[in-house]
C-alpha cells in the first residue's frame, strides 16, 4: 500500500516569527499520513532543528544541478543532506515558467538530488493553453519521459510525482476531480512496472474544503499544498483528510 504524503510548500513567504508559529501549528497535528514541509532556503536549519523529534519531514524548494564550484547564489544537493532535508522539490511549475527550467535541467536536478538520497517531489504539469488545446497527457509524458529517460524508470518509485495544473496554481480554480484522476491514471499507467510502488500528489489549489474528494480517487496519493499550508489549522485538516 501507498502511504499517503501532504506536503506543504511555503513559497517565498515567512519571517522568523511566522515560521515559529508555523512549526509550533505543525506540532499539533497527529496524524497517520506522511507529512512535510517546504521552507524558503534561509529558514531550512530553523524548521529542521524544531521539527528534529518528530516525524515531519523538510526539504527544499529548488536545488542545483551542480554538485559543487562557481555557481554563485545556488544551493547543492550535499548542502541540503548536509544540513538535515529528506525531501527536495524539482521542476516546480513557478521554475519552470518563471526562471526557464527546461526539461532538461529538472531531470538534472532530480538526479543530482537521488545521488546524495534526497527524495525528489517531482513537479508536472499543463499550461490553461495546453490543456485547452487538449495537449494535456502529451505535456506530462514528454516532462516524465525527460526524467525517466536519463534517471531509469526505477528512479521513479524513489521519488515522489506531483501533477500540478499549472492554470490552478495561486488561483483558486481546481482541477475537477475527474480531471485530476484522469491524469494521475495516466501518469501511473506511463509508469509501468513501477506504477503501484509511486506515490503520486495532486496539487493546485489544495484546501480542506476539496481535499477529500480528491483523496478519495484511487490514483491520487496526497497532495502538494501551497497558500493553504501557511495556516497550520488548515492544513492540519488536510491532512487529517488524507
Amino acid at each position: 500500500m501507498r502511504r499517503p504524503l501532504v506536503a506543504g510548500n511555503w513559497k517565498m513567504y515567512g519571517s522568523r516569527e511566522s515560521i515559529a508559529s508555523l512549526v509550533s501549528g505543525l506540532l499539533q497535528i497527529n496524524s497517520v499520513v506522511d507529512v512535510a514541509v517546504f521552507p524558503p532556503y534561509v529558514y531550512l536549519q530553523q524548521v529542521i532543528k524544531a521539527l528534529a523529534d518528530t516525524t515531519v519531514g523538510v526539504g527544499a524548494q529548488n536545488v542545483s544541478e551542480q554538485r559543487q564550484g562557481a555557481y554563485t547564489g545556488e544551493i547543492s544537493a550535499d548542502m541540503l543532506k548536509d544540513i538535515g532535508c529528506h525531501y527536495v522539490i524539482v521542476g516546480h511549475s513557478e521554475r519552470r515558467t518563471l526562471y526557464g527550467e527546461s526539461d532538461q535541467q529538472v531531470a538534472d536536478k532530480f538526479i543530482a538530488a537521488q545521488s546524495v538520497g534526497l527524495v525528489p517531489i517531482l513537479c508536472v504539469g499543463e499550461t490553461l493553453a495546453q490543456r485547452e488545446q487538449d495537449e494535456t497527457l502529451a505535456v506530462i509524458a514528454r516532462q516524465l519521459d525527460a526524467v525517466t529517460a536519463v534517471a531509469g524508470i526505477e528512479a521513479a518509485c524513489k521519488a515522489v510525482i506531483a501533477y500540478e495544473p499549472v492554470w490552478a496554481i495561486g488561483t483558486g480554480k481546481t482541477a475537477t476531480v475527474d480531471q485530476a484522476q484522469e491524469v494521475h491514471q495516466a501518469i501511473r499507467q506511463r509508469l509501468g512496472a513501477v506504477a503501484e510502488s509511486t506515490r503520486l500528489l495532486y496539487g493546485g489549489s489544495v484546501k480542506a474544503a476539496n481535499a477529500a474528494e480528491l483523496f478519495a480517487q484511487p490514483d491520487i496519493d496526497g497532495a502538494l499544498v501551497g497558500g493553504a499550508s501557511l495556516d497550520s489549522a488548515e492544513f492540519g485538516e488536510i491532512c487529517k483528510l488524507a
